[in-house]
């Protein structure tokens, strides 16, 4: 009873971890948008950039609470070892005494201890209301930073589900080259076993056999690597499995003209635009520095002096005193300082100034290079599908001659060959025009809105 009471156990047990197995070998299917949602939730980059931007709430937070009442409350007790002592003429208090007698008498018991509460409250200060515009500017900064990170996630997971699918495309025909010229060698040996070939006409496609198995070897672990790339970049584990949704005769190589672009759907000019607003509330800072500030003081609070230990908490003994009032400080002369800074300020303004005219001849030369990139890469990947559909042609002409009779095994190895570097040369365009297509995206801003 037992031993069956035992192997229903292990088999529920193995039963579990065949479900767990099976779970964690389940292949998540993703489309490009999905891996882009993903990875802006995921990818490291953006989440530390997200928490930048909280980072920046907290400091306008920060700020803001500078301005609410600061209340604070002190206590303290003091055994005074040795009091005090002040030399006093006591022969003001005799008339019997010599004049100018003087002793030392203190007026500080041995005990003494104090609480009070103190609130402090601005009234005006203009560094507090610049910094409060400041710190919100600075949110927003924090904010153009995230999108930009966002930005570049989105670029990086685009080129590498591009890269994914173009090396599966490659795999794919590399299997079918090598499953066609597998056919093709075992064809020419039995041809070579009936005598109709020579030796030689074997050997030449044995060693396109060979390069050919090399290289389809090469691309199933370059496969691998290409979704271990995709995966980092999404933020997504390495050991996860997944599928991609898109087809290559999917994608659509229109990109928005720029009849409708505008130098603030750059980020990089948005960020440009807000550094110069902060250094502009730096240089007001500075000059509301020489206005007076104001705040309003209110303290209330116990002391208590006694020569006995035993009479702290006696009720009777602890006095209470208070106050209320204003505090003005007036700025009179500070060597300059503030002036310094505000001429270093407008300085970083006429900088950030130059900046911008840079920032748009650097954005006017992107986007002509990246239009001139996609319309190269566009003509080149025409170019390369017809010269492998015309390699493909060739390759089937001279095979259907040599099986006849009519051609030579050295025309059918040089087709195969010409054929094979056709469809190389074929994907590595349509990539090249997938990467071109996402660098004019952004280049116009319009890769992630």
């Amino acid at each position: 009873m037992k031993i069956k009471i035992n192997l229903l156990i292990t088999g529920l047990v193995l039963a579990s971890a065949s479900v767990v197995a099976q779970q964690n070998d389940t292949k998540v299917a993703f489309s490009l948008e999905e891996c882009i949602d993903y990875a802006l939730e995921h990818n490291q980059n953006a989440i530390n950039a997200a928490y930048e931007k909280d980072i920046a709430e907290t400091q306008v937070k920060e700020t803001l609470s500078m301005g609410l009442p600061q209340a604070t409350v002190e206590a303290g007790i003091n055994y005074n070892f040795e009091p005090q002592k002040s030399l006093l003429d006591i022969s003001t208090f005799d008339p019997s005494i010599p004049e100018g007698t003087e002793e030392a008498i203190t007026f500080q018991q041995n005990y003494d201890g104090n609480i009070n509460l103190n609130v402090r409250q601005l009234i005006f200060d203009g560094s507090f209301f610049v910094g409060l515009q400041a710190a919100r500017t600075f949110r927003e900064l924090s904010t153009k930073d995230h999108i930009k990170t966002q930005i570049d996630v989105v670029e990086a997971v685009s080129k590498a589900y591009y890269n994914v699918l173009v090396t599966k495309e490659q795999l794919t025909l590399l299997e079918v080259n090598f499953a066609r010229l597998d056919t093709l060698l075992t064809e020419t040996r039995a041809m070579f076993e009936s005598g109709f070939v020579e030796k030689i006409d074997v050997s030449r496609l044995q060693v396109q056999h060979n390069n050919l198995k090399v290289e389809l070897d090469n691309t199933r672990e370059l496969i691998d690597l290409t979704y271990d790339l995709l995966k980092f970049q999404m933020g997504k584990p390495i050991s996860s499995e997944i599928e991609l949704t898109d087809k290559l005769e999917e994608v659509r190589f229109n990109v928005d003209s720029e009849e409708d672009f505008d130098y603030g759907d750059r980020i990089e000019y948005s960020q440009l635009q807000t550094n110069l607003a902060l250094t502009n509330l730096d240089i007001k800072n500075n000059k509301v520095q020489y206005i007076p500030t104001l705040y309003a003081n209110f303290n209330y609070g116990y002391n208590t002096q006694t020569g006995e230990s035993s009479q702290w908490f006696q009720g009777d003994r602890w006095l209470n005193y208070g106050f209320v009032g204003l505090s003005l400080n007036v700025p009179i002369f500070d060597g300059f300082l503030k002036s310094s800074r505000i001429q270093r300020n407008r300085i970083q303004a006429k900088q950030i100034g130059q900046s911008f005219e840079l920032l748009e001849n650097n954005i006017d030369l992107e986007i002509r290079q990246s239009k001139v990139n996609m319309t190269n890469a566009l003509d080149n990947m025409v170019a390369q599908k017809e010269n492998m559909d015309l390699a493909e042609e060739i390759y089937n002409v001279t095979r259907i001659k040599y099986q006849e009779g009519i051609g030579s095994n050295l025309e059918v190895v040089e087709a195969d060959a010409d054929y094979k570097e056709s469809q190389t040369n074929y994907y590595n365009a349509l990539y090249d025009a997938l990467v071109a297509k996402v660098e004019l995206q952004k280049a116009y801003g319009t890769l992630y809105k």
